[in-house]
Formats: structure tokens, C-alpha cells, sequence
């Protein structure tokens, strides 16, 4: 065989190579080195920066609520880290007036459930609850789907995505979930210090609060999400106005009588205020109610009856370890802002 003849060839398998390649879905985000594996890894809805575009469309735009007033980012804005620091409890249309405080949307394709309750088990059907939430956006689905199908907009930006003329219920939560499953924070100061990149450290204050965190707090908020993602009781006394009975509103178990999400405390800085009601403005207040606990409590989650009685100074150290845990790349990041 000549020579011309053999590079032809291998020149041939490269190009075949390279275009089977470019055909391979693409993944919007890495996954952080040591991270574990996501939970939602986009089987059936594969990457595009296309997709990812319309989701963050969507989520922008009041359109999806019944009258036009309330969007996904109303109760979920960036630089908060997609919480809602104005209200303790989420805001819906006509001024209604929720009954949980709205979590923080942060490294969600992790997530094994959603709501505050455990209650959604899945990021893509999540985005449908509040859009048909009667105290947040109240709006029917399809009545969602076709109101999108008359937006001139619309029907071209969902034609040129999904390449089909029929917007669907399907297409339009998936699109969501392109957006919402790219919210990933993994860039503060303590991961540039557990990377041990040059001009990072923690102070002698943040290094003790990271030995007393991982002595008393780790055992919920596990590195390096910072959740378990499990459902715990962590003691508060029920609201008496709101009577949020937490999962067992959902299963009907009394046993799960009390049981909320553990958040992650990623941007914790943040995603004020605190807890399922929003009940705690400041840091210091959570932290207060956890040095103050009665194991006694009743429904108390085991891992709560053990922890140390923290003094006012090792509170302080620990708030300071938790500062670290500010991205402010992801917080200021235009890619999730508002699309222009």
C-alpha cells in the first residue's frame, strides 16, 4: 500500500472520528473533581446551549404563571443563590401568600427529591408543582403550553430547540430542567482551599470553625454538598400559625411528623432567611437554636441529641467557616442572570 494511500485512510477514520464525536451529547456542566456522580445526568434530554437558552427563558418570564405577574426567578433570584431573601415565605399572583419558605436552587442535579417535604422526586415534574400551585403561579398546564404556542417567540424558539412544531408540557419542564440542573456552585474559597490552589487558606478562625463543623454539623451537612439530602427534624417548636406538620403532611406517616430537607449550605451567606419557614433572618440565630437544643425535644432527629452546647465564640468561628462558602462567581454569573 503507498504511503499517500495509508494517510488518506487514517486522515478518513479521523474525520469519522471527530464527527462521531461532534454527534455525542454534550454536557453543560463538569462534574467538580471528587464530586460524586449526578443524580440527573440528562439521560433523555440531552445538552444543548440551545435548550439550556429556552429554559433560562422560560424561567424568566412571567408567562407561565395564570396572569402574567410571576415567574420562576420572582421566588428564586441569583444573587441570593435562587432563594428569596425579601420574603420568609414564598409570594405567589394576586399577592397570595405561600406556606414554606423557597429553597435555594443549588446543585440540583444531585438532588434525590425536592420540596422542603421530599415530596417531588424528580427535577424535571418538579417545575410543574409551582406553576400549578395555587398560591404561587396557578396556572393549568396545558393553558401554560398553549399560551407558549401562540407566542410567535415561542413557537420558533421551541421549533429551532426540539426541532418539532408541537410545544408539549414535556418539552417545556425539560427545558426548564436544562437550566435549573446547570445551576452548580463549586468555586469559593474553600474549594480553592480544599483544591489548594496558590493564594488560598483559611484563617485561624475559618480552620477552627471547619474542626468544630466537621465535629458537630457534618453528620447532616456532609462535604462536599453540604446536605445529605436526607429528611430530618431538627427541634424547632411548629408554627402556630402555618401548622406545618413537614413530610407526614405528605405521606399521612406519623412518623415522619416534623421531617424536613436538609439544605445545603453552599452560598449560605446568602440564601437567607433560614429554615423551612424562613423563621431565622441571620446566622447567628441558627446557630443559636442548635447550641440551645434539648435533646429531649420531641421528634428530635438522633443526630441532633448529641451535639455540644457551642459557646457564643465557637458559634462565631463556625459562621466564619460557613463564609467560605460563598461563590461569588456563581452568584454573579450572567450566564444564569436574567438573559438579555
Amino acid at each position: 500500500m503507498k504511503v499517500g494511500s495509508i494517510f488518506l485512510s487514517l486522515f478518513l477514520i479521523l474525520v469519522l472520528l471527530l464527527s462521531f464525536q461532534s454527534l455525542k451529547p454534550k454536557m453543560g456542566f463538569e462534574i467538580p473533581k471528587g464530586w460524586p456522580k449526578p443524580l440527573y445526568y440528562f439521560d433523555g434530554n440531552e445538552y444543548t446551549e440551545e435548550k439550556f437558552e429556552l429554559g433560562r427563558k422560560l424561567f424568566y418570564d412571567p408567562i407561565l404563571s395564570r396572569d402574567n405577574t410571576i415567574s420562576c426567578a420572582t421566588c428564586h433570584v441569583s444573587f441570593s443563590g435562587f432563594a428569596h431573601t425579601d420574603h420568609s415565605l414564598s409570594h405567589g399572583i394576586d399577592g397570595r401568600i405561600g406556606r414554606r419558605n423557597a429553597p435555594a436552587l443549588i446543585n440540583m442535579a444531585w438532588n434525590p427529591y425536592f420540596n422542603w417535604d421530599g415530596s417531588m422526586g424528580n427535577i424535571e415534574r418538579q417545575s410543574m408543582e409551582p406553576i400549578r400551585h395555587h398560591d404561587e403561579m396557578d396556572f393549568n398546564l396545558d393553558s401554560a403550553v398553549a399560551r407558549l404556542s401562540s407566542d410567535k417567540k415561542y413557537a420558533a424558539l421551541f421549533r429551532e430547540v426540539w426541532g418539532v412544531d408541537q410545544i408539549t408540557v414535556r418539552r417545556m419542564i425539560q427545558s426548564l430542567a436544562m437550566f435549573t440542573a446547570n445551576l452548580v456552585s463549586s468555586n469559593s474559597i474553600y474549594d480553592k482551599v480544599m483544591r489548594k490552589e496558590v493564594g488560598y487558606s483559611f484563617t485561624t478562625q475559618q480552620e477552627n470553625g471547619y474542626r468544630l463543623f466537621k465535629k458537630e454539623c457534618a453528620s447532616c451537612h456532609q462535604e462536599p454538598l453540604f446536605t445529605n439530602y436526607k429528611l430530618k427534624s431538627n427541634g424547632l417548636p411548629m408554627d402556630p400559625f402555618l401548622k406545618d406538620y413537614g413530610r407526614s403532611a405528605f405521606s399521612e406517616f406519623y412518623k415522619d411528623s416534623f421531617l424536613f430537607k436538609v439544605p445545603t449550605l453552599r452560598n449560605i451567606e446568602f440564601t437567607f432567611p433560614y429554615m423551612h419557614d424562613g423563621r431565622f433572618k441571620k446566622l447567628k440565630d441558627v446557630l443559636n437554636h442548635y447550641a440551645n437544643l434539648d435533646p429531649k425535644t420531641r421528634h428530635l432527629s438522633k443526630e441532633l441529641k448529641k451535639i455540644k452546647q457551642l459557646s457564643s465564640n465557637e458559634q462565631k468561628d463556625i459562621i466564619s467557616f460557613l463564609y467560605t462558602l460563598t461563590d461569588k462567581e456563581f452568584l454573579y454569573n450572567n450566564r444564569y442572570q436574567f438573559p438579555r
